[in-house]
């Protein structure tokens, strides 16, 4: 099991377009391009193990990919074929859930599985909204567990009001729906990320969003092919702006990032707290993407409660923020964060803890009064988010983080890149 140390060292300036591509838009070309007829090119897919997943699992559907430098051909078969063998997610419960929801009403029998840690994750929320509407999923504990058997059918059109606010949850039901014999509307309580409505619109679904509410009229032909360039992912590089954050005399530049308001809003938090962050738009034409400037100011307590479906991935992030703030900081409304790769509430809780910190967990959040670090060793609980939250904290204090291999499943280059802000120094066991 390998484990990661890094130890601070001072001030830093850093500007990079290096980091990862955007982890939710990669998934999304992988299984959008099979809707199309001809061959999409995507340039700039994440090549991390959870995404090249995907990938594999669309080959395994009958599509045929090459590659010619950064771009990706992705072209589809005439007609997906039943894979003779089990479709392999990782660590993604992005891939399993979007794919339950398109898998659902293609002909076929289809077994969706994953690693260890997505075998414990919850399917349910997913499966339970696709049987309402007609479809025929198993898994262990009834379908809660993977793995998940699939038989395609015929599904019918849906009026369903999500009782959480879950662009997985509501993508999958957006997928399944493209193939219904109707029009089918979706509610969530607060908007969720909503790339696959964007994505899907951009390819001539007619697919209208008001407010949180989805109208989508089934396809009836196959669907423009896709041809993007996939923005560099701003939950990654939300790493890199606490980074920065927190440590005295220090910027970061990130380009090239996309700045979808649902996917920016962690930043924005920063900025509530004391932090000098500017956007600046360079291109608009699938999502809005340019660059971010992230420079250290001092940070004070926060309160965290709204908008909490657009900061689900960093959270983990933020609480190292909430850590190296004056006063106390407050995340509440967020249950969800209990279903992702790890129980990221009682995995946060837990490491900050080990850091000397005064935190107290609630069922739906924490609260962190702030303070100085000590040296640790904590524990990834196999989630790449946490793992990466807690060697920022490194940046602090002398930290070990065990089982970081987990970090390979989105950003392939985050100990090289950390490695290069000349205050870091990183080491694997």
């Amino acid at each position: 099991m390998s484990s990661l140390i890094v130890a601070p060292k001072g001030e830093f300036v850093f500007e990079t377009d290096k980091i990862a591509s955007d982890k939710s838009i990669s998934h999304r070309c992988a299984i959008f391009s099979l809707l199309s007829d001809k061959p999409s090119i995507v340039r700039n897919f994440l090549n991390a193990e959870d995404t090249l997943c995907t990938l594999s699992i669309a080959e395994n559907l009958g599509a045929v990919v090459t590659k010619d430098g950064d771009s990706m051909i992705i072209t589809p078969p005439s007609e997906l074929k039943e894979p003779d063998c089990i479709l392999d997610c990782g660590n993604s419960g992005t891939a399993i859930r979007l794919l339950m929801g398109f898998l659902s009403s293609i002909e076929g029998f289809f077994v969706l599985h994953g690693d260890k840690y997505l075998a414990s994750r919850p399917m349910k929320r997913v499966a339970n909204p696709l049987r309402a509407i007609g479809a025929k999923i198993d898994g262990r504990q009834d379908g809660e567990l993977a793995p998940i058997s699939i038989r395609g059918t015929k599904l019918a059109p849906f009026n369903y009001d999500s009782p959480i606010a879950s662009a997985q949850v509501k993508s999958a039901l957006i997928l399944a729906g493209l193939h219904a014999n109707g029009v089918s509307t979706l509610s969530e309580p607060t908007l969720s990320r909503d790339h696959t409505e964007k994505m899907l619109r951009g390819m001539g679904v007619d697919i209208q969003s008001d407010e949180c509410q989805v109208t989508l009229k089934p396809i009836n032909k196959p669907l423009k092919p896709l041809d993007i360039t996939v923005p560099n992912d701003p939950s990654s590089g939300f790493f890199f702006a606490i980074a920065a954050a927190i440590t005295p005399n220090s910027k970061v530049t990130l380009k090239n990032m996309l700045l979808n308001p649902t996917r920016i809003e962690a930043y924005k938090i920063l900025q509530k707290m004391g932090t000098k962050v500017e956007f600046i738009e360079k291109d608009n034409t699938y999502d809005s993407s340019g660059d971010i400037v992230i420079e250290y100011a001092p940070l004070h307590g926060v309160v965290v409660e709204d908008n909490i479906a657009w900061l689900i991935d960093e959270l983990p992030a933020l609480s190292i923020a909430f850590a190296c703030a004056k006063g106390k900081s407050l995340v509440k409304n967020a249950k969800e964060l209990r279903v992702k790769e790890s129980d990221r509430i009682s995995s946060v809780v837990e490491n900050l803890q080990k850091c000397g910190l005064h935190v107290e967990e609630f069922e739906d959040g924490y609260e962190v009064t702030g303070g100085k670090l000590k040296d640790t060793t904590v524990d990834s609980f196999g989630d790449h988010r946490v793992a990466m939250s807690f060697a920022i904290a490194g940046l602090k204090t002398y930290i070990t983080i065990t089982d970081t291999e987990c970090i390979k499943t989105s950003f392939p280059n985050f100990i090289e890149l950390l490695s290069n802000i000349g205050n870091v120094k990183c080491k694997l066991n």
